[in-house]
């Protein structure tokens, strides 16, 4: 019998939580409500965008991105290959195709070079858009990718899932925060459970456009809108403008978003304090993802690379840490095997799925479970 269960992930719901949440169950909408809309702008202003719009899940939101930027069938899309599945999943929704780029050795980051040394390497326009990812928490610097972006008419989708209140500084000295929109032209984002901001389920897409954002409005709830409607018609009167889908967020969902997401500049100081002590304990040790400069780090990741990757995963598990792998190199599933794709030298990526792990990382991680953890750790490499 172990002495602990720690996972590599987990949501705290707090009192506050739970009364938002039943204050919402008692009002008079549990969807399409003004709960929505208060999560959308709150989350907004806290990003620093023009406009959010809530989705389901994150996969939706990837989903009707794209989308909204005119992506057709048979295009092309860069991304990277340590992700999760639904970075590069939302190309082939659309019938477009997957082309990844190699990472950066240290950052684990979509690589800046790899993707311009693909682009460079086909016609231009050969290439529709890019979706780098910020991995584990840590912010792609988007202002190189904006620049190659623009040079060859692309449009770039920021995957900020991990990453909400992460940030880097651009040349101006001026902070950028993940999804802001002011590099991208769309950001998302997951509260998934073990994300910084649960909802149990949800997502949220960001952008400064006002012609994208009511095209994701429209994609979110059937291609539907009852906006501008002539006079002459009754209140019922609506049109369905486009294809879209049953994406939407519920107001029970958006309630406990809300108080979640009010809580998250607390946990990214708690997350960067855990990173600070893994650091510590591990550095000329073991190798884990470097901070670049002028970068903060929203830490939803704390990786690490160990040449034994199996037998420490299977030895923490036997002393009850549920350490876990992120992420198989997308291009290696059997899906993408089957069907083809295109790609760079992806060695960088391949190589650091051979050696990857993630620790523990959330902020109700006690002192002393991180300790337990790291004396693990040590006691096997």
């Amino acid at each position: 019998m172990t002495k602990y269960k720690i996972p590599y992930g987990r949501q705290a719901i707090l009192q506050d939580d739970m009364d938002a949440v039943l204050e919402t169950l008692q009002a008079d909408f549990l969807t399409q409500g003004p709960k929505v809309a208060e999560f959308e702008e709150k989350f907004a202003t806290y990003i620093g965008s023009k406009y959010a719009v809530a989705v389901n899940n994150a996969t939706s939101g990837l989903h009707i991105a794209v989308l909204a930027l005119g992506l057709q069938e048979g295009e092309r899309v860069i991304t990277t290959p340590i992700t999760f599945a639904a970075s590069a999943n939302c190309i082939r929704y659309a019938g477009g195709e997957v082309w990844f780029a190699d990472i950066e050795k240290d950052t684990y980051l979509l690589s800046l070079e790899s993707t311009k040394k693909l682009i460079e390497s086909k016609p231009k326009g050969f290439f529709k858009g890019i979706i780098p990812v910020d991995f584990a928490g840590l912010p792609v610097n988007l202002e190189g990718f904006s620049a190659l972006a623009k040079e060859h008419d692309l449009w770039i989708v920021e995957d900020a899932c991990h990453a909400p209140g992460g940030y880097f500084i651009d040349s101006k000295k001026e902070k950028q925060k993940c999804g802001n929109g002011n590099y991208a032209d769309i950001g998302i984002f997951s509260f998934h459970p073990v994300k910084h901001i649960a909802c149990g389920e949800g997502g949220m897409v960001t952008t400064n456009s006002k012609e994208v954002y009511k095209k994701l409005n429209l994609l979110r709830s059937h291609g539907i809108t009852k906006e501008d409607m002539k006079e002459n018609h009754g209140g019922w009167f609506y049109e369905m403008q486009d294809l879209g889908f049953n994406y939407r967020l519920t107001d029970i969902q958006s309630a406990l978003g809300i108080t979640q997401l009010a809580k998250n500049n607390k946990g990214l100081e708690k997350r960067n304090a855990i990173a600070v002590k893994y650091k510590e304990a591990f550095k000329t040790k073991i190798k884990y993802q470097d901070l670049p400069k002028d970068t903060y780090n929203a830490h939803h990741l704390f990786v690490i690379e160990v040449t034994n990757r199996k037998g420490l995963y299977d030895y923490l598990r036997e002393n009850g840490i549920y350490a876990q792998i992120h992420y198989i190199p997308v291009h290696t599933l059997p899906y993408y095997q089957e069907i083809g794709y295109g790609s760079a030298d992806l060695s960088n990526a391949e190589n650091y799925y051979k050696q990857c792990i993630s620790l523990p990382m959330y902020p109700t991680l006690s002192k002393e479970e991180q300790d337990f953890v790291i004396e693990k750790v040590l006691a096997f490499v």
